[in-house]
């Protein structure tokens, strides 16, 4: 590699400078504040584990996101974590020992091998929270109401909610007796919304014609609250399981209309994605402006069978570099005016400086006796003696 070019990061991969850096810091804290208030503790998961501890379930697509290598201590097979879901399931079912419901929240770099979209980056900073042992209307009402706190928080003006729910997927998947390979061409062709692949796909298999139907009309069953109505009407072949689901969405977006504002609530009952590890309602923020994707979450109960310890579970996640790009929030400085102290061995500046800093106030010391190196260190005032007094002044 040649000079010129060995500064250059691997593409997806960014570098945070000190003024973006001050603002990523200033939301990091507001949001890990706001989730204390309502009562989540920070957990700090390793940045890397062993891989099968990493990949739990059935998600592909996580395996795919992930970079593996060698432990040399063990020779086991290590992963950088891609996402700290199931690291935090593991926290809560190896190492909480209480059997009440814990509610716990993070904040981390994740590596992905791919950007989840072109040109994205593969080094997100994740935030979210995660509620365990509890299932059931409250929780999931809890969760999605902290997630919208937390946009708006963080200056999302207005939100679109988008409500979905993998049982009903998972009862006409069931229904039609097909196949996994079959159910993976179809689970693929349903996120990419591909109605002629599916009645192409579904024509070649035995299977009753109205489950087939209602997996076709599966698609197109998103939009406003009309939409849980006709899912009645259409989906009704597959059965009291599917009901239930619709149903239950109904009650989730009853309690959710009390509780949120700014808030409009789309559903998409062919929303599916997590399927293989989440079980239940499944859930995606929009801004509502540029329609960019912010949050998403859902429930994803016993997941933490693969530590030992089955437990419901529900939370959502976020990038927060996307909340600071989607922020309505004017941006602004976050640091402190700086104060530039002189090269000086006099005691009482020393004692001046120290408790300038004691009181949260940025003090830089000069490194020469050049006084004009304060402006372009970026102070704005400096310390100079009057009377045998250190005071401040503007510069």
């Amino acid at each position: 590699m040649s000079s010129r070019t060995r500064w250059l990061l691997p593409a997806g991969i960014e570098e945070v400078l000190p003024k973006e850096a001050a603002v990523l810091e200033s939301y990091r804290r507001r949001s890990l504040d706001l989730f204390a208030a309502w009562g989540y503790q920070l957990v700090i998961p390793p940045f890397i584990e062993f891989l099968d501890s990493l990949l739990v379930g059935e998600c592909e697509d996580l395996n795919l996101q992930t970079f593996k290598l060698t432990d040399q201590l063990s020779g086991r097979t290590m992963g950088v974590r891609a996402d700290m879901t199931p690291q935090v399931a593991r926290i809560d079912a190896h190492m909480i020992k209480s059997n009440a419901p814990s509610r716990l929240c993070y904040c981390g770099t994740v590596l992905n091998t791919r950007p989840e979209t072109a040109g994205g980056t593969r080094s997100p900073l994740q935030l979210g929270a995660e509620l365990y042992g509890h299932n059931g209307l409250a929780s999931d009402t809890e969760i999605i109401s902290l997630m919208t706190t937390t946009l708006q928080t963080s200056g999302i003006d207005r939100i679109l909610l988008d409500i979905g729910h993998t049982g009903i997927y998972e009862a006409l998947v069931t229904a039609a007796k097909l196949t996994d390979e079959t159910e993976a061409d179809l689970f693929s062709m349903l996120q990419r919304k591909s109605s002629p692949d599916i009645k192409s796909l579904l024509a070649t298999i035995e299977c009753n014609s109205d489950i087939k139907q209602a997996i076709i009309k599966l698609v197109d069953l998103h939009g406003t609250t009309d939409v849980l109505q006709h899912a009645r009407e259409q989906l009704a072949s597959g059965g009291e399981k599917v009901l239930q689901c619709i149903n239950y969405i109904e009650e989730l977006t009853n309690n959710l209309s009390a509780k949120l504002s700014n808030t409009s609530i789309h559903y998409d009952l062919a929303e599916a994605r997590g399927y293989h590890y989440q079980k239940g309602i499944v859930f995606t923020a929009f801004c509502a402006k540029s329609g960019k994707e912010l949050a998403r979450g859902g429930r994803y109960d016993n997941i933490g069978e693969t530590f030992g310890r089955a437990r419901p579970a529900t939370g959502f996640s976020t990038d927060l570099r996307q909340l600071i790009t989607a922020s309505e929030l004017a941006p602004s400085d976050q640091s402190n005016p700086a104060i530039y102290a002189p090269m000086d061995d006099d005691p009482n500046l020393l004692a001046v400086v120290t408790e300038l800093r004691s009181q949260g106030r940025t003090v830089i010391n000069g490194l020469t006796e050049n006084t004009d190196e304060a402006s372009a260190l970026g102070c704005t005032q400096i310390l100079y003696n009057k009377n045998k007094q250190w005071v401040i002044k503007d510069i």
